[in-house]
């Protein structure tokens, strides 16, 4: 297969009337304020509107939704007939992101979209897909279970599959279930393949599902923005919970993500703020989808100012309001680290990142500072005001662990049949865990 080719557009003045986009689609980019494109939307659109399959690499924020939205909506425009496209990505909450923004560009269209995804009710889900929507938004699991179980359901009359955040899809090891949905999707079919990076695995899907591909690609260096300060903290182990509380009071009147390793310290952490009278909320993976949908809604519209959530908040959600972030454990892989600092100083503005970081922890953090080149600055801390806090922080933590005790007897008393399998539920808690790259109770983990 030929290598793809390398798009040369200059985005230099560029506008979307100039790209040669339709008036309803100008018309609604000018109802949601965007005034121009940003550099992957300027280099992606005019091979896609000359339909050509397109590889897009491209970082966090940077606008990649709208890059294969617009190509998609301009020729449904033209050809509206059944089900047109279909796109696939790894989380939840990013699906949900990515069907609003199709209805908000497409809403002169009436455009249809229907969300497929593991943790909601199947039933429901097979009544939007009888209705035939234009646009199917997906998570792999349920879309494939859909193709195996729902009947009357099927991708074949497809015009575009769009894979979004390819690398994550991959890392989830969600390669098998897309194989066996690219064998029952037409073979004459547009494909937009994008993701933040180019790895071996994302090689080997594209030169599997693209034809002769362009490929367009922005800020190729894997970084962090230059509008995003970036602050560590040293401190012991036994030390962390006291000092994350007195981050969050210094940083009370800005929005707050704070993102830990494990479920069980997002829970943990977030009682202990809300303990101390901080606007906090938790966000993972083994709540329910309604409780996940409304942690984001709260910490969008402000009535929540901290969003205490592991990695399935760091990539691809739009949440333009955050002003810092707080990484409560440093992450075993500094992509990871810039996927989460990069949820603050987004689209120039500017930001700011705490990282904790402990005596087990210095490597990780050289790690960190080697990959996005630049060393951090420490954060200035009150040593007497951190002492006073103890006792207060050690009480609500004694407080977190009973409640935490009494939620899971609590939660292991209904979730279990007679016979003793896993509820309904908790196979679907499991199903969103694997989507979203958290371990799940089959595998034993303790987070």
């Amino acid at each position: 297969m030929p290598e793809p080719e390398e798009a040369s557009t200059s985005s230099t003045n560029v506008t979307f009337k100039s790209l040669g986009l339709i008036d309803p689609l100008l018309e609604a980019l000018d109802q949601m304020k965007f005034k121009a494109p940003t550099d992957i939307q300027a280099e992606a659109l005019p091979h896609a509107l000359q339909g050509r399959d397109i590889i897009g690499v491209a970082s966090t924020g940077s606008g990649k939704t709208a890059a294969f939205a617009l190509p998609i909506l301009q020729k449904l425009w033209e050809e509206p007939k059944g089900l047109f496209a279909c796109v696939i990505s790894p989380t939840r909450e990013l699906a949900y992101q990515i069907s609003q923004q199709f209805e908000a560009l497409g809403s002169a269209m009436g455009v249809r979209c229907v969300v497929i995804v593991g943790g909601m009710d199947i039933m429901s889900q097979k009544v939007a897909l009888a209705k035939k929507p234009h646009i199917v938004v997906a998570t792999p699991g349920r879309l494939n279970d859909h193709l195996e179980n729902t009947k009357g359901f099927s991708l074949r009359t497809l015009k575009f599959l769009v894979l979004d955040e390819a690398d994550k899809l991959l890392d989830l090891d969600l390669g098998p279930v897309i194989d066996k949905i690219l064998k029952v999707i037409p073979k004459e079919r547009t494909t937009y393949l994008f993701s933040a990076t180019m790895t071996t695995k994302v090689a080997k899907l594209q030169r599997a599902s693209l034809s002769n591909p362009v490929r367009v690609e922005v800020s190729s260096k894997y970084s962090t923005v230059s509008t995003l300060l970036q602050y560590y903290l040293f401190i012991p182990m036994v030390k962390k919970d006291v000092n994350l509380v007195y981050l969050a009071n210094s940083l009370a009147s800005n929005s707050i993500i704070i993102f830990t390793r494990t479920v069980h310290d997002a829970q943990r952490l977030s009682i202990i703020l809300r303990t101390l009278g901080f606007p906090a909320v938790p966000l993972h993976g083994q709540l329910s989808q309604s409780a996940r949908l409304g942690a984001l809604a709260k910490f969008k519209s402000g009535g929540r100012k901290i969003l205490v959530a592991t990695d399935v908040a760091s990539r691809g959600l739009d949440l333009p309001s955050v002003d810092a972030v707080i990484n409560y454990d440093v992450p075993t892989s500094s992509k990871d680290y810039i996927h989460r600092v990069g949820r603050t100083a987004r689209a120039g503005r500017s930001g700011k990142s705490i990282t904790i970081v402990t005596q087990y922890d210095v490597e990780l953090m050289q790690r960190v500072e080697a990959v996005i080149g630049k060393k951090m600055e420490l954060w200035p801390t009150d040593e007497e005001e951190v002492t006073l806090l103890r006792e207060r922080v050690d009480e609500a933590s004694r407080l977190a662990v009973n409640e935490l005790k009494d939620q899971s007897k609590a939660g292991s008393g209904r979730k279990r049949r007679r016979d003793g399998a896993p509820a309904a539920d908790d196979v679907d808690r499991d199903d969103d865990m694997v989507e979203a790259g958290m371990p799940t109770k089959r595998k034993k983990n303790r987070s």
